[in-house]
């Protein structure tokens, strides 16, 4: 690896700003993965970090990125566009998919087709964590060393912190349907 890589590297993971990015990017540094599925992008600039970072331990081409996010049915009138995040993060040589809709329409219609993901960062933005039909969805596409991040905004402290196997289990089990007897 370059001085010049090096160096962004360390950048990234100590002293990027917002700070609550930083657990993702140090996650990836850790677990390198390959896979990375992101519900809530935002503005990209998370996004284009996270492909620049996981490129650091695998070629691009073997990169695979996926962000589902409302884009233009959000609020806020200054949103990324689907086509302007692609573009964006087309830029970067990883393979990259995007999913237009809220996390429970996307995981509904498209969590048996997706695979499995080596890292899944859930942003605060999206509102649907509550939603137990997300957490019914979401064990389908994790394996056994996949790393679930969630954002937490309570107590005005944001930060990106690991939910526990054992916690997407037992709120996935809470959303199962019950049947009739």
């Amino acid at each position: 690896m370059s001085v010049t890589r090096c160096l962004k590297l360390q950048y990234l993971v100590h002293f990027s700003k917002p700070i609550k990015n930083r657990a993702v990017y140090r996650t990836i540094q850790q677990q390198r993965p390959r896979r990375i599925l992101e519900f809530g992008v935002g503005s990209g600039e998370r996004s284009l970090r996270m492909i620049e970072l996981a490129s650091q331990y695998a070629t691009a081409d073997q990169i695979q990125y996926v962000g589902a996010d409302l884009f233009e049915d959000r609020a806020v009138a200054a949103s990324l566009t689907l086509k302007a995040a692609y573009r964006a993060l087309r830029t970067t040589g990883a393979r990259i998919r995007l999913l237009p809709g809220d996390p429970v329409a996307v995981m509904s219609h498209f969590a048996n087709g997706l695979g499995t993901f080596d890292l899944v960062v859930l942003s605060a933005a999206q509102d649907a964590w509550d939603s137990g039909r997300f957490w019914f969805y979401l064990p389908r596409i994790l394996h056994p060393a996949s790393c679930v991040l969630r954002e937490d905004t309570r107590g005005g402290d944001e930060r990106f912190s690991p939910v526990a196997p054992g916690e997407i289990e037992s709120l996935a089990s809470a959303a199962t349907p019950r049947r009739a007897a």
